[in-house]
């Protein structure tokens, strides 16, 4: 054999045995892809979000290119599919009971095979489906050392320099579920149909497009904000903010109330406190007892405790068809209670009576004017009816009045006519109405106090209550009239009383007689208090 040929031999050889040791190397390469894009998933998790990740099954599906080409351009523009199954994050600290802050039951992603090499490392969109965020009570992490071990430390440093930088997540079917501090109360829970996160770079807040049921009441929440950054040591003080519009809420789920609510606002704060100030309209607004609606509309500011539900009212202004009023108050639950209570102070300076009366009546209201109110409401946590419930406390003012029933106005301008001692004087007609108190709802039964009812020439003082279970009228008094007894009359009772004036004319009253309203409300009796 020649010299050229042993050469030839010895080129061709080693030809073979650099491309079988690129092959090898390029094959080499593609199986270490797998466990280092495993490797690189859960320390971005862990450090992400302070927490213990756990990744029950990761495939990667790598793109058909050979072992030489994935060798030669280190994967570049190649997408490798991963798909994983069942992960779970365990907050670092956390309480052995808490379940993991997060729980995903399936997410997939493309990967830039080129991108693993370069830090940060970009993946451009993450799917995820079923996802569970668990939100522990503040302060409720397990004690841990204030030394933090080396590991601990070497997290804040990934943290602080990620090296993987998700730009875009989808997220179908998640929930979350904010923990209270007291352990015998239920958890919240928010079920979020859609989720679209998008990241504005390493350290700052995340853009969010969410679709979310709300439990009580019940209706669809779309809302638009930022969320982020994480606060990993209290993943409660996680910023949150945006805007939102809430269609189709059901009134209907709580007790004495209906109707069909929208509202749009905006809020901020954090997971754990958010305040939200905006506008509710409820067209159909009514009390279950009584099912007339009436529009009612609100603008309002409230802050929400997400560790415990419980909800503080700023003042909120509302229009209940053409009357404005206030509230402020309070909507908690105490420790023990199966339901919240509800406290509110309620002020209408200048309320109509036809939009009360409304709400409060079945029928047609039978009386219009101006009411001045003013009642603290309070509602414990129902487990009865309402009425055996309600609680209130206030007083009212009641000017301008007049009974739009011709047969009650009739008897109360007889009853002017008589006060003024004009008791065939048709003229004194359609006379206006004055009506006073303090009145205090308990056990379902109403009290007044200082109860006064005028009219020109003629004034009525009662204590009394009036019982809503039986539907039973006891009231004692004082009439007043301007007029004499005597005076009252016509014809020959008009002479025939005439002597015993002294008797009745006293305490500065041409009448003065004591009287008792007793029965029912739909049939009162009226008669002299002896």
């Amino acid at each position: 054999m020649t010299r050229r040929r042993k050469w030839g031999l010895a080129i061709a050889a080693a030809a073979v045995i650099a491309v079988a040791g690129l092959y090898v190397a390029g094959v080499i390469l593609g199986r270490r892809f797998e466990p280092y894009i495993r490797q690189q998933a859960e320390q971005y998790l862990r450090t992400r979000f302070h927490s213990d990740a756990q990744i029950a099954r990761l495939h990667v599906q790598m793109p058909h290119l050979s072992p030489l080409r994935m060798l030669f351009s280190r994967g570049r523009g190649e997408l490798a599919f991963v798909e994983g199954e069942n992960v779970s994050l365990k907050l670092k600290g956390a309480r052995a009971e808490l379940p993991p802050l997060f729980t995903i039951r399936k997410f997939s992603c493309g990967v830039d095979l080129g991108a693993l090499w370069g830090t940060p490392k970009h993946v451009p969109l993450v799917t995820v489906e079923g996802l569970e965020i668990n939100i522990p009570p503040k302060g409720e992490r397990a004690a841990v050392d204030t030394d933090r071990t080396e590991a601990d430390e070497a997290d804040r440093e990934a943290e602080s320099r990620p090296t993987v930088i998700i730009d875009r997540v989808l997220i179908h079917d998640a929930s979350l579920v904010l923990f209270p501090r007291e352990r015998t109360k239920r958890p919240l829970h928010f079920a979020i149909h859609d989720l679209k996160l998008e990241s504005a770079g390493p350290g700052v807040a995340m853009k969010y497009d969410a679709m979310l049921r709300n439990p009580t009441p019940p209706g669809e929440i779309h809302s638009t904000g930022s969320f982020g950054p994480w606060h990993a040591g209290e993943p409660g003080d996680t910023p949150l903010n945006g805007a939102y519009t809430f269609d189709h809420a059901d009134l209907g789920v709580f007790r004495g109330i209906a109707g069909i609510l929208h509202s749009i606002g905006r809020f901020e704060g954090s997971l754990d406190s958010i305040t939200a100030r905006g506008e509710a309209v409820v067209p159909d607004f009514r009390l279950k007892r009584s099912g007339q609606p009436v529009p009612l509309s609100t603008r309002f500011e409230v802050l929400v405790d997400g560790t415990n539900g419980n909800t503080t009212l700023k003042p909120v202004v509302a229009t209940l068809g053409s009357t404005h009023f206030t509230t402020s108050g309070a909507v908690f639950k105490n420790e023990g209670d199966r339901h919240r209570s509800i406290v509110l102070d309620v002020n209408m300076p200048d309320g109509q009576m036809r939009d009360v009366l409304r709400l409060a009546m079945k029928g047609p209201p039978f009386m219009e004017g101006h009411l001045n109110l003013k009642t603290k409401l309070a509602i414990p946590p129902l487990d009865g009816k309402v009425k055996q419930k309600l609680l209130l406390d206030g007083r009212f003012d009641v000017t301008d009045g007049h009974f739009l029933k011709s047969t009650i106005q009739d008897q109360i301008d007889g009853l002017s006519r008589r006060g003024q001692g004009q008791p065939k004087n048709e003229e004194v007609d359609e006379v206006i109405s004055r009506m006073t108190g303090r009145f205090l709802l308990e056990n379902a039964l109403i009290t007044f106090s200082e109860l006064t009812f005028g009219v020109p020439g003629a004034d009525v003082a009662l204590n009394g209550g009036y019982n809503l279970d039986q539907d039973d009228l006891d009231f004692r008094g004082a009439l007043r009239l301007q007029a004499k007894i005597s005076q009252t009359m016509t014809g020959w009772k008009h002479w025939l009383l005439k002597p015993i004036d002294p008797f009745f004319a006293k305490n500065g009253a041409g009448t003065f007689l004591k009287i008792k309203v007793t029965g029912s409300s739909k049939q009162p009796k009226f008669g002299i208090d002896l």
